[in-house]
């Protein structure tokens, strides 16, 4: 199974969370109670989301963090990035190479990028202002012939 990490799932919330009240300047508190995430990690994601450029923060007493762009402009893969840095299905790709024992000799090393990019692609395709749209019923999946 192929899964986000924890912080870049809360982080999408939160920017979810954000996008249903564009016109507010909001507090990592108020996030909290919106999506009952604990209000220390959101506010150590709404702080990686404003380096990331996706917040902007204010400060002060009517200070808060607001969208930087509109939720149109801003992709899941944006989101993710901002969290966990470049999108990559194994740690070969991108020079991250952590102790492979394969390394030397992997066949498979080479046709890994295409997939990142697919990946990556298909995470971008997804705006924030999609996100927070209702979602559509989903359609059943066929179950798959069974060969005899």
């Amino acid at each position: 199974m192929i899964r986000l990490t924890n912080l870049a799932d809360y982080a999408v919330v939160v920017m979810a969370a954000a996008a249903r009240e564009p016109s507010a300047k909001l507090s990592a508190a108020r996030v909290s109670d919106l999506t009952m995430i604990p209000a220390p990690t959101v506010a150590k994601l709404m702080g990686t989301l404003a380096r990331g450029g996706l917040l902007t923060a204010s400060r002060g007493a009517a200070g808060g963090f607001t969208l930087a762009r509109g939720p149109d402009l801003i992709s899941v893969a944006e989101i993710v990035e901002a969290v966990d840095g470049p999108i990559a299905l194994t740690s070969c790709v991108g020079g991250d190479v952590q102790d492979c024992a394969m390394e030397g000799h992997c066949a498979i090393r080479g046709h890994w990028p295409p997939i990142n990019q697919a990946v990556r692609a298909a995470l971008a395709a997804v705006s924030l202002a999609d996100l927070v749209k209702p979602a559509a019923a989903a359609a059943p999946v066929p179950a798959p012939a069974l060969a005899d």
